[in-house]
């Protein structure tokens, strides 16, 4: 009887104990941040291994039903999840704190985010405190050297020059090949004018995976601009100041002085009636006349300020840069306004609102070339200080009878520019799992010149002084609108995003020249005589239907596709639109069961493949066009120009990325990475010969190739409560081939390059040079016989052969980073590198001419090189010959010159000042820092910089490989100080 009675009340228990867990219970509660106390809105309270969960409202509050032996998972982005068991509580308030690693790791992706974790394409980020250690006004500088596969080729270094970027090799031979910039969701016509100030990150979208929801747009990558925000429940003003010097830097070249020259001419036993020893009497240094030090000034003020429905960021910023070569001075002024309103717990508006205004006033820049080519012998100023008049000088022997000095006694340049974008983005929450984000964006560009030519100066004389005003004004305008569908379900995570894009894009210039005023006059109605009139006029658009999933479960595998429908008025109708994908995997194997590692705490394993389109640089290319700017006896005439070709379409890449991202030790991150991008259908502009009319037409006439490896390696070396040293080192490694041409071609020649099958698309064409014959001095060039290959040699240079020599592409380039810090005193450093890659220096024809131009001053030999003078010299420069040596200074490899480099691109020494201090001040943080940019680079090359691979009036600017005298980056020592109140 006992037993049964025990079995009984046994049985009883289970059933009541059933009863509870299976009882449903209403659980309500608000969700809070654990330091600033504020609700949170947006955190999902999901019933652990159930798909039964909701989402806090704009309180932070949530009611839930669930079962009473049920655990609830508090979890939110940015946030340490919470796991709590219910125990039959009715009310569960819970506390979320930060988690400071997985801030770190968000990730912004096209039309989102994403953690570290969640990725499945290759993304590169770079903070703002690792892009803000130069002292720059753009953005897109501060990125050499800190992301593996991206090449920073910079145009110039004047002040506001802006360098072009290429990542992983151009896939184009007529299409644009520089990436797509996107600041807060909003595409940028070109690259954005941008206060560093303002950025808060950058991702480098780099394979077809990442960049394929932009279609078109991201062809050639995608580099991704975050700005700053509001904090809820904080609130701060910061000011920044940094006062800087620029220090004038010509790298290697060394042109010759009074004495230098002398012994040159000497050489050739100058005939000129001139040529005297009365020469040495004079010696100007143009390049000391015509440079200075520099002066930059970066002065910003912040306010952020947020509470649990509002947060604002505010930043205004001045920027203003003297030129290290007289006459080139920028002055810049920035304000952003980024505004985030809770207004219901389904309603937040994002309004944005940013401008920027260029003022270049009275610009008189000394011209580079004549820095260098105008003779030390001739005196620019008489004893009195005036500037002399060179075509009335009797004792002045440069060939072009040009002292800049006296027209830049009255010539200048003036130019306003004016950026201002606004944005009306707002998201609505449609069901708890499905959200409505929209992006509206106008952008206005305003440009202004002037260019005034006195009346008194040289080239004022024929025209009796000019005047010439221009504007332009650029309208882009902008609408994005996405479904975002998020749900999770258990260990499932589901998201779709569905959208539409429209984009276009309308311009406009005019200009009119003015002759003949009176000196000083600065407007066009005071001229006499109309001049020229000029006036453009262009436009585009482009829409867009875009769809993308991504599945992830239990963290340990994530999957990813996207596909977007592009339409662009580039197009002809029938070839208007096109269709692109892309596919992506992830797996997180330290995630798995069998994976015990200690030593390795993450290994993933990524792969995607996808497809992306290109545009040509014209607007127009389908269409047959006529030139309408001409006339025939003062009747307007129109003249063939353009044959249309309706049939032109999209250029196509597909591309495969493979990656492994790793931990090791909880030390050390490590990424590699492995692509191949195949682009077919290359869009390329087809000559045709004068006699049809028509300058020639678009087609899609091959394909190319580019294969890569890159590797990223960040290291935590020392890590303490006081001391910590960390390092960091990438490299891109880039191979690049034509793989097919227009109409069965192998070769298409094109000035000192050529589109070759089988190699590189940025091959040099030119003649090759053997040197010097050492009996005779005479200049050498290889001749190939093109029925035997048999190879000879000519001191002929119109007798030598053409061939592919070399190529403009680098083997590889890369950067590191290292860092010491001990309590409160820290030491950054930041280099890049670049191995290989030819570049043409082009101003040795000018400067390294052997004779031909004895008018001009030349180039002191680099350490290595020598002159030759006596039979048997084995020298590397020919004879020097009055008039020149058999055209020894025509195109040829002589004056191709390897371009790899390492560069010192920053180093900083800072000072953060100590709590005990602040509290006293009442600050918050302080930190004063001196920082040095571009202080040293090693590299053989003979020019100003060999990071400058281009001319800024290149088609693409700064990535052609031939490099003309160019403006040298400085060498600039920067005092900073950051305060926050």
């Amino acid at each position: 009887m006992k037993q049964l009675f025990t079995k009984g009340l046994f049985s009883l228990m289970l059933m009541t104990a059933y009863s509870l867990q299976a009882q449903q219970i209403n659980i309500t509660g608000t969700v809070t941040d654990a330091e600033t106390g504020s609700p949170l809105p947006g955190v999902n309270v999901i019933q652990k291994n159930t798909t039964n969960g909701v989402a806090t409202d704009a309180d932070g509050k949530y009611t839930i039903s669930v079962t009473g032996g049920s655990v609830l998972v508090f979890r939110s982005l940015g946030y340490v999840s919470r796991e709590v068991p219910v125990n039959g509580q009715t009310v569960i308030n819970i506390l979320l704190s930060e988690d400071i690693a997985q801030l770190e790791e968000i990730v912004v992706v096209a039309y989102s985010t994403q953690t570290r974790e969640e990725i499945t394409s290759s993304v590169a980020t770079v903070s703002a405190e690792r892009l803000t250690d130069i002292t720059t006004p753009d953005v897109s500088s501060m990125l050499q050297g800190k992301a593996a596969g991206v090449q920073i080729a910079p145009t110039s270094g004047a002040p506001g020059g802006v360098p072009e970027i290429l990542i992983r090799g151009a896939a184009s031979l007529n299409g644009s090949v520089v990436p797509l910039w996107v600041v807060d969701g909003v595409i940028q016509h070109t690259t954005p004018v941008l206060n560093p100030n303002d950025v808060a990150s950058i991702s480098v979208l780099k394979d077809a995976s990442a960049t394929s929801l932009y279609g078109s747009r991201g062809a050639n990558g995608v580099v991704i601009v975050t700005t700053k925000r509001g904090t809820a429940g904080k609130s701060e003003i910061t000011f920044s100041t940094r006062f800087g010097v620029n220090e004038f830097n010509d790298g290697n070249f060394e042109v010759m002085n009074a004495q230098q020259l002398y012994d040159y001419h000497e050489l050739f036993n100058n005939s000129q009636p001139w040529f005297s020893e009365e020469l040495l009497a004079r010696d100007y240094d143009w390049i000391e006349g015509g440079t200075q030090t520099g002066i930059v000034q970066d002065h910003n003020i912040s306010f952020t300020s947020g509470t649990e429905k509002l947060s604002l960021f505010m930043n205004g910023g001045y920027y203003t840069e003297s030129g290290t070569i007289k006459g080139n001075d920028l002055d810049r002024y920035t304000l952003r306004m980024n505004l985030d309103y809770q207004i219901t717990d389904k309603l937040k508006l994002m309004p944005k609102l940013s401008f920027s205004f260029d003022e270049r006033d009275r610009q008189a820049e000394h011209p580079r070339y004549e820095l260098y080519l105008n003779l030390p012998w001739d005196l620019p100023f008489d004893e009195d200080g005036n500037a002399i008049n060179a075509q009335e000088s009797p004792t002045w022997i440069g060939r072009d009878q040009r002292n800049y000095f006296y027209d830049l006694q009255w010539n200048y340049t003036s130019s306003k520019t004016f950026n201002m974008s606004g944005n009306f983005d707002f998201e609505y929450q449609l069901l708890p799992d499905l959200l409505f984000r929209s992006i509206n964006n106008f952008t206005l560009y305003d440009f202004d010149r002037k260019i005034y030519t006195d009346p008194r100066s040289i080239s004022g004389e024929a025209t009796r002084g000019s005047l010439n005003d221009f504007t332009a004004r650029r309208l882009t305008r902008l609408a994005t609108q996405m479904l975002q569908y998020s749900r999770e379900f258990g260990a499932h995570q589901v998201s779709v995003l569905a959208g539409f894009e429209y984009n276009d894009y309308e311009y406009e210039d005019l200009g009119a020249t003015g002759q003949g005023f009176i000196a000083g006059g600065e407007i066009l109605n005071i001229t006499t005589t109309p001049g020229g009139i000029s006036g453009f006029q262009n436009d585009y658009a482009l829409q867009s239907f875009f769809l993308a999933t991504d599945y992830s479960y239990s963290n340990k595998y994530f999957a990813k596709a996207s596909i977007r429908r592009d339409g662009a008025s580039n197009f002809g109708p029938d070839s208007r639109y096109g269709i692109f994908f892309a596919l992506g995997a992830g797996w997180n194997i330290h995630h798995e069961d069998f994976f015990n590692s200690s030593a390795v705490n993450e290994l993933k394993l990524r792969v995607s493949y996808g497809s992306v389109g290109n545009r040509p640089s014209s607007l127009y290319p389908y269409q047959g066009t006529y030139r309408l700017n001409t006339q025939y006896d003062a009747i307007p005439a129109a003249v063939l120009d353009q044959f249309g070709n309706p049939d032109l379409g999209w250029e196509k890449s597909f591309e495969t990325n493979i990656a492994i991202d790793t931990r090791i030790f909880d030390r050390v991150n490590a990424t590699f990475e492995y692509y191949n991008k195949n682009t077919s259908d290359l869009l390329y502009f087809v000559n045709l010969p004068d006699i049809t009319g028509f300058s020639g037409f678009w087609e899609n006439v091959g394909g190319l190739k580019n294969t890569g490896f890159e590797v990223t390696l960040n290291a935590d070396i020392i890590r303490s409560n006081t001391f910590n040293w960390f390092a960091g080192f990438n490299i891109g490694i880039n191979r690049n081939e034509i793989t097919e041409l227009f109409d069965g071609q192998t070769e298409i020649p094109r000035g000192s390059k050529i589109f070759s099958v089988g190699d590189d698309s940025n091959s040099w064409y030119t003649r090759k040079w053997l040197g010097v014959d050492p009996e005779t001095g005479d200049p050498l060039w290889e001749v190939v016989d093109p029925d035997t290959g048999e190879i000879t040699q000519t001191n002929n240079w119109n007798e030598a052969t053409l061939q592919i020599i070399e190529s403009s592409t680098p083997d590889f380039i890369g950067g590191f980073n290292t860092g010491l810090s001990y309590k409160n005193l820290s030491l950054n450093a930041n280099f890049n590198f670049s191995k290989g890659g030819y570049i043409y220096n082009a101003s040795r024809e000018l400067f390294d001419s052997d004779g031909f131009y004895p008018t001009f001053n030349q180039q002191v030999l680099a350490d290595g090189w020598s002159r030759w003078t006596n039979p048997g010299d084995n020298a590397t420069h020919p004879r020097a010959v009055e008039g020149g040596n058999n055209n020894s200074n025509k195109p040829s490899s002589r004056y191709l010159e390897e371009a790899s480099y390492i560069r010192m691109q920053n180093i900083t020494l800072a000072y953060t000042l100590p709590a005990n201090v602040l509290n006293n001040l009442g600050i918050s943080n302080a930190k004063i820092y001196l920082s040095g940019d571009n202080l040293l680079t090693i590299t053989d090359f003979s020019g100003v910089d060999p990071a400058i691979t281009g001319d800024p009036n290149d088609a693409q600017r700064g990535l052609s490989g031939r490099a003309n005298l160019s403006y040298p980056i400085p060498r600039r020592y920067v005092l900073g100080i950051n305060l926050s109140f």
